[in-house]
C-alpha cells in the first residue's frame, strides 16, 4: 500500500526511523543543482535528454533496498513522478512505500512558479545542493 504524507511528516520519518530510506526520482541535473534533502539516493525515474522511462528503475531500488518490507519514501518535483515510482515499486513487491505529496519544490501557483505554495523546500526542512 502507498501512503502519501506531506514533507514534514516525512522529514519527521526520516528522523524517526533509520531504516528509511529517501529516494529521489527526479532526473541527475534537478537533483544535482535544484537540490535535494540530505541523504536522498537519486534514482531517476525518467531522465534526460529525452525523459524517456528508466526501465531499470526497479531493478536499481532492488539492488539499494533488499528488504522489501524497509520503509521506502520516494521523492520528485511535485508528487507525481514519485506516485509512479511507488506504483511500480508496490507491483515488485515492495509493501511501505511513501509518496511525498507537494514534492522538493512543490505545486505550480497561480503564475506557474514552484515554491510559493507548498513542496519541501517551502517549509523550511533540511536540504542541499550538489
Amino acid at each position: 500500500m502507498i501512503k502519501n504524507l506531506v514533507p514534514k511528516q516525512c522529514w519527521r520519518l526520516l528522523q524517526e526511523n533509520s531504516d528509511a530510506i529517501l529516494i529521489d526520482v527526479r532526473t541527475t541535473m534537478e537533483h544535482s543543482f535544484v537540490g535535494h534533502p540530505p541523504g536522498a539516493i537519486n534514482i531517476a525515474w525518467k531522465d534526460f535528454p529525452d525523459m524517456q522511462l528508466n526501465n531499470l528503475f526497479v531493478s536499481q531500488v532492488e539492488k539499494l533496498v533488499k528488504d522489501k518490507e524497509a520503509p521506502i519514501l520516494l521523492l520528485c518535483r511535485s508528487g507525481q513522478r514519485s506516485l509512479a515510482g511507488a506504483k511500480a515499486l508496490e507491483d515488485s513487491g515492495y509493501h511501505h512505500l511513501i509518496n511525498i505529496t507537494e514534492g522538493f519544490e512543490g505545486t505550480l501557483d497561480d503564475k506557474k512558479h514552484r515554491g510559493n505554495i507548498d513542496g519541501w523546500k517551502f517549509h523550511g526542512l533540511p536540504w542541499t545542493q550538489s
